[in-house]
């Protein structure tokens, strides 16, 4: 399993195996949680990096300051991130 943090920081467990359960859920192990500081009720994305299911936390953007703090810049470029395939 690969458990990412923003683009920079990964981590990798080679030997926490857990089962999938019936309704598809898994449970992330509390190291990992507390080492991606995931609380309940953050949100997480799911994709595939070839073979691999790689699970992302989805974290607020920091609100711009200074003469870009109301131009609504930064709204705009996330709704072009957000459309640019993966």
């Amino acid at each position: 399993m690969l458990l990412e943090r923003g683009a920079s920081v990964e981590l990798y467990y080679q030997s926490m195996t857990y089962r999938i359960g019936a309704k598809g859920q898994v449970v992330i192990p509390k190291s990992i949680r507390d080492q991606a500081n995931l609380q309940p009720g953050d949100q997480v994305e799911f994709a595939m990096r070839g073979d691999d299911v790689v699970l992302s936390a989805v974290r607020e953007p920091m609100a711009l300051g200074g003469r870009f703090a109301r131009s609504g810049m930064a709204q705009r470029l996330l709704h072009d991130r957000a459309r640019e395939p993966r």
